[in-house]
C-alpha cells in the first residue's frame, strides 16, 4: 500500500528560519543569550541571575499554507517536532497588529526538540492567494514574534518578581505584554530590549501579568499627577507627622494637617500605590521610600519635592516649545532665566539652595576618593552653598578653599561653612566663572556646573579655569553621566530632558566630558561612580 505523499507546507524562506532558529539554540547557552540581549548587566548579574532561570527555547512564527501537515513537513526536514497546540496569546498579538485581515485563523505552536532545549515555532497559516499573504510579508520583516525564552526555576512569587526588577531597571528591557497559556500552565511575560530584540520568562502556573500597553502608557501619562501628590505630601509634612507618630488614621492626619479628611483619605491611598505609604486597619505608615520626605534630615528630598512640584513642574508645560527651538521652557514661560528669576525671588531662591543640598549625598565619598595630601589650595567654581566644599575641608584639616559664586549664593555658602566653622578656612569671592577663575589653585572642583550650559559655554568654563591653573593642577567634575547605549535605563536620561526644560543645558556621556576636556586643556584621568547616580571625573592641566 501507498502512502500519501506529503506535500510542502512551507516556503524556502521560512525553513531557512526555522533552521537558523535550530543553530542558534544549539550553540548558545543561558549566559551567552543573557550577555547578547542585556550587555548593561555585569557579569555577576548575570550568574545570579543564572541560578533562577535557564535558557529553554527560541521562537520563530512561519506561515505554512495549511496546519495540516506541518508536523510531517518538519519530521521530513530531520526535525523532531511535538503536537500542534493553539496559540491564544500570539494570535492576540498578531490580531492587534493586523486587525480583522485575520478572520477566525488559528495559529498554533509546534515544539521542535533540541538539544535539551527546544525551538517554538508559531504556525499562521496562509493558504495561497488569501489576504494573509501581506500579514506573513510584513511579519517576516519585522520578526515580531522572534525572541529567546528563559524558564524560571525558582518556585513562588518572589523571586520573579525580583527578576523583572533586575532585567527592567539595570538590564534595560522593557515589558512588552504577555498573558497566561492555560494549555501549558505556564505565565509568559514578554520583554523587549533597547536594541529591539524579545525576549520572555516563562513562570510555572498563574502569575499576576506586567501591564498590557495602554494600561502601561496610561501610568506614565498620569506621571505628572504622581509629582503633585508627592508635592502634596510634602507640603502637609504627612512624613514628619508619620515619622513623629506610625500608625495615624486619616481623620487623624486630617486635623494635624488641616486637611479634609475625605479628600486626604483619597490621597493617601494613591499614596500607598506609588510606594511612599503603607496602609493597615485604617492606619498609615511610612515607607523606606517615603522617609526621605521628612524635614530637618540629613539629605531630605522635601525641598526638592517642592521645587519638583512647583515652578519645575510649571516650566515642563513648555516642553514641547523646548524640543521644537532648542531654548528652555522655563525662559519661555517666566520671562527669564532660572537662575536671575530665583535670584530676584528670595523665597524660590532659598528653596532652590536648599533643594540641591538635598542631592548632596553624591558628595559623601569625593574626599576619600582623591588624595589630597600635597593639596593646600581647593578652589571651587560656582560651588552654589559649599556642600562639597565643606567635606573636602572637614575631611582634610591641612586645606583651605576658596568658593567662586553669584553674590545670592555666597551668602547661603558663608551662612551654612559658619555653622560648620569652617568659614576662616575658606575664601569667599564673588565672581563670573565665564570671565575668570582665581589662580594658585592645587584642585579645582566643577560640581554640577557643566550640566547647565550647552558646549560652548562649558568651553568657555573649562578653559577659564586652565588659565587659572598650572600644568599637573587637578580638576574633579561631579555630573551625572548619560550611558553610552542610547536605551539604557540612568536617571541622568530624564535629567537630561529636565536641563533642556528649565536651563538650556544637557547632561553628556563620559565620552562627551572627554572630547570637551581635551579640547580645553584637559586629560580625563579616573571616573568614579557616586551615591544617586553622579559621578566625579578626575582631570589633569596637560
Amino acid at each position: 500500500m501507498n502512502l500519501p505523499v506529503v506535500q510542502a507546507c512551507l516556503t524556502e524562506t521560512d525553513l531557512t528560519r526555522i533552521h537558523r532558529a535550530v543553530s542558534y539554540v544549539a550553540t548558545h547557552d543561558t549566559h551567552q543569550v543573557l550577555a547578547e540581549l542585556l550587555p548593561d548587566l555585569t557579569a555577576e548579574e548575570r550568574d545570579d541571575v543564572s541560578r533562577h532561570l535557564v535558557f529553554d527555547h527560541t521562537a520563530v512564527l512561519v506561515f505554512p499554507d495549511s496546519l495540516d501537515g506541518l508536523c510531517e513537513e518538519l519530521r521530513r526536514c530531520g526535525l523532531r517536532p511535538g503536537p500542534v497546540t493553539p496559540s491564544v496569546v500570539v494570535r492576540e498579538r498578531l490580531a492587534r497588529r493586523h486587525g480583522p485581515v485575520l478572520g477566525d485563523s488559528p495559529v498554533g505552536i509546534v515544539h521542535v526538540a533540541v538539544d535539551g532545549r527546544s525551538v517554538e515555532i508559531f504556525a499562521l497559516p496562509v493558504p495561497p492567494g488569501s489576504g494573509l499573504e501581506a500579514v506573513a510579508e510584513a511579519e517576516r520583516a519585522a520578526e515580531h514574534e522572534a525572541h529567546a525564552a528563559f524558564a524560571v526555576t525558582s518556585p513562588g512569587a518572589v523571586v520573579p518578581a525580583g527578576l523583572r526588577t533586575l532585567l527592567t531597571e539595570r538590564g534595560g528591557a522593557a515589558p512588552d505584554g504577555g498573558g497566561y497559556n492555560d494549555h501549558e500552565d505556564v505565565t509568559v511575560l514578554y520583554f523587549r530590549t533597547s536594541d529591539h530584540r524579545r525576549f520572555e520568562l516563562r513562570l510555572p502556573g498563574r502569575h499576576e501579568p506586567l501591564p498590557d500597553p495602554a494600561t502601561a502608557l496610561l501610568g506614565v501619562m498620569t506621571g505628572a499627577w504622581a509629582t503633585q501628590a508627592v508635592a502634596a505630601m510634602a507640603e502637609l509634612r504627612i512624613a514628619d507627622h508619620l515619622a513623629d507618630h506610625p500608625g495615624l488614621t486619616a481623620d487623624t492626619l486630617a486635623r494635624r494637617t488641616g486637611a479634609d479628611p475625605d479628600a486626604l483619605r483619597r490621597l493617601l491611598r494613591y499614596l500607598t500605590t506609588l510606594g511612599l505609604l503603607t496602609s493597615a486597619d485604617g492606619t498609615y505608615h511610612l515607607t523606606e521610600t517615603g522617609r526621605p520626605l521628612r524635614t530637618g534630615t540629613e539629605f531630605s528630598l522635601h525641598p526638592l519635592a517642592l521645587l519638583y512640584g512647583g515652578p519645575f513642574y510649571d516650566s515642563f508645560a513648555g516642553l514641547t516649545h523646548s524640543v521644537r527651538t532648542g531654548q528652555e521652557a522655563f525662559a519661555h514661560r517666566h520671562g527669564q532665566h532660572h537662575f536671575p528669576y530665583f535670584a530676584q525671588r528670595p523665597g524660590l531662591g532659598a528653596l532652590f539652595h536648599r533643594a540641591m543640598a538635598a542631592s548632596a549625598e553624591m558628595f559623601t565619598p569625593v574626599p576619600h576618593l582623591v588624595d589630597f595630601s600635597g593639596v593646600r589650595r581647593v578652589i571651587d567654581v560656582g560651588g552654589g552653598n559649599g556642600a562639597l566644599l565643606a567635606r573636602v575641608l572637614r575631611a582634610h584639616d591641612h586645606v583651605e578653599g576658596v568658593l567662586l559664586e553669584r553674590p545670592e549664593a555666597l551668602e547661603a555658602a558663608r551662612t551654612q561653612l559658619a555653622a560648620q566653622g569652617l568659614d576662616r578656612r575658606c575664601t569667599f569671592v564673588t565672581g563670573d566663572f565665564t570671565a575668570s577663575v582665581p589662580g594658585g589653585g592645587d584642585l579645582y572642583l566643577l560640581s554640577r556646573v557643566l550640566h547647565d550650559w550647552e558646549d560652548d559655554r562649558c568651553l568657555t568654563i573649562l578653559r577659564r579655569c586652565a588659565e587659572a591653573m598650572r600644568p599637573g593642577s587637578r580638576l574633579l567634575v561631579v555630573e551625572r553621566l548619560l550611558p553610552e547605549r542610547e536605551g539604557a535605563w540612568s536617571t541622568a536620561v530624564a535629567w537630561d530632558v529636565h536641563m533642556l526644560c528649565n536651563v538650556g543645558g544637557r547632561e553628556r556621556t563620559e565620552a562627551h566630558y572627554r572630547h570637551l576636556l581635551a579640547e580645553a586643556g584637559f586629560a580625563l584621568t579616573t571616573s568614579h561612580n557616586l551615591p544617586l547616580q553622579a559621578s566625579l571625573l578626575h582631570a589633569e592641566r596637560m
